[in-house]
């Protein structure tokens, strides 16, 4: 009797960076905190830097290497992630690779009419419902700013749709300190009340310093909220080459990690253990447009090494993929999104937003995001490497089979075949005639179909009767403004 010896599955993994180069890095960013320093605008950053042992001089807040390391010791190494029935979905910790949309986008194309218009609040709950009815979207993000709201309103107005369209946790923007409370009053009333919030939190917020090195007062303020309250945050920088960050990539990296640390820093002073998502966002500004580019292989090879950076920390990764500089459904648009989620991947990012971004971060497709998903599911496969056992070994079946025959209607792949095959659910591989029958369709018109179906047929639990109230009391208090 052959023993049975199972073999463990190899997952495959990229490294962008050597151990001497992260060690480069991280020293070169410490030396920035401490002998460059920061513009820190807001007083209550300001001053609990000065008292933890950081000083001013010139203008500028510089940072003491302790402190920087004390603050990466006491943040976890995973942030466990709610959907807002209580159930954990997305446990953001080594290994485990999540996807899900991008914020804030100022226009969005049509699903009925295909034309490209501005956003509307409406627009912000079909994508959440959207990303509720895909199984590859583990978390909802805006992606549109709505232009139907006051303008001053727009972020609440955002949290509303999502939470309204899924029930897959949310990683939301704000305006200002006022915003952070009614959206966490609102969160408080779809948990069941803050210690419900804080022991299982479906929300995550997403904040951004300037680069170089500017901390604004409102944008610092928010997270400040965050560490109170014992919430997730993620405070990636953007220091794109040639814009917010020098040129070259080593250079953006070292800012963008200085810069980031920074936020861990303060986070870790309000709340020590406040949960914190690392990372940066390192996308070219393109020399001959002008444009942040998303789809320029800088940015994931940026995210490449900014995870093995964040491996060296212990800390959860912030991720980007899954979008185009193009305008339209084509192969570009296939390409760079395909690049950038197998890339995402293989660095092994813990969330990875963006996923349904085209003409470089302006415009949400929902269309994109179907093909994204399917994208993901295809690389996801890849990702599971190969299992080695004796159920794959198919010893048996290479034993009785006839020279010649093949396999088609043996046990072993009729026992077999459910799992062991990846099958796509809108990648096409009909024969040309049935293809031809069935109306010729490409893969756009096919995404804009399946987008149509799910939210058509697609049923999202409605919130709570409390929740609502209080989205009802937010909104009027708002108005009365």
């Amino acid at each position: 009797m052959t023993k049975q010896i199972p073999i463990a599955t190899l997952h495959p993994i990229i490294r962008m960076l050597s151990d001497e180069q992260i060690q480069a890095i991280h020293h070169t960013s410490l030396d920035v905190l401490s002998r460059t320093g920061i513009v820190m605008k807001n007083e209550s950053a300001r001053q609990l830097l000065l008292d933890a042992g950081a000083w001013e001089s010139e203008g500028r807040i510089k940072i003491p290497e302790h402190l920087v390391m004390d603050a990466i010791v006491s943040a976890p190494p995973r942030i466990p992630m709610y959907n807002r029935l209580g159930e954990l979905t997305m446990p953001l910790e080594a290994g485990k690779v999540f996807f899900g949309p991008g914020s804030d986008c100022i226009f969005t194309i049509d699903l009925e009419t295909g034309k490209r218009r501005k956003a509307t609040a409406e627009d912000i709950r079909r994508f959440a419902h959207l990303c509720d009815g895909l199984n590859q979207m583990d978390f909802t993000m805006s992606m549109g700013n709505p232009s139907d709201v006051p303008p001053l309103d727009i972020y609440v107005h955002e949290f509303i749709g999502m939470v309204r369209g899924s029930v897959k946790p949310a990683v939301y923007t704000a305006n200002n300190r006022e915003d952070m409370e009614d959206i966490y009053h609102i969160a408080c009333a779809v948990a069941g009340g803050e210690t419900e919030l804080r022991e299982k939190p479906f929300l995550m917020l997403y904040a951004e310093s300037i680069s170089p090195l500017l901390y604004p007062d409102e944008s610092v303020d928010k997270l400040l909220f965050c560490a109170e309250k014992g919430l997730p945050v993620t405070y990636p920088p953007s220091p794109n080459t040639g814009g917010g960050g020098p040129i070259t990539l080593a250079g953006a990296l070292a800012l963008g990690n200085a810069e980031c640390l920074v936020g861990l820093v303060l986070t870790q002073l309000v709340r020590r253990g406040t949960p914190y998502l690392y990372g940066m966002n390192t996308a070219a500004l393109d020399m001959k447009s002008a444009i942040v580019s998303y789809g320029a292989p800088e940015w994931p090879t940026g995210m490449a090494a900014w995870a093995d950076i964040a491996r060296y920390y212990d800390l959860p990764i912030w991720g980007a993929a899954g979008a185009t500089d193009s305008k339209v459904m084509d192969a570009q648009a296939g390409i760079e999104a395909t690049v950038s989620i197998m890339t995402a991947f293989l660095s092994r990012c813990n969330l990875v937003h963006d996923v349904g971004y085209i003409e470089y971060g302006t415009t949400s497709s929902m269309e994109m995001l179907v093909i994204a998903d399917e994208i993901i599911r295809d690389v996801r496969f890849i990702m599971g490497g190969v299992e080695v056992s004796e159920r794959t070994l198919a010893r048996e079946a290479i034993h009785q089979v006839t020279p010649g025959a093949g396999f088609l209607a043996d046990d072993h792949t009729l026992d077999n075949w459910k799992w062991a095959q990846w099958r796509p659910a809108l990648i096409d591989r009909m024969r040309y005639d049935r293809w031809v029958k069935k109306g010729s369709k490409d893969m756009t018109v096919r995404a804009t179909a399946r987008a149509r179906e799910i939210l058509a047929g697609h049923e999202v639990p409605p919130l709570p009767e409390e929740a609502e109230k209080v989205i009802a009391e937010v909104i009027k208090t708002r108005e009365s403004r």
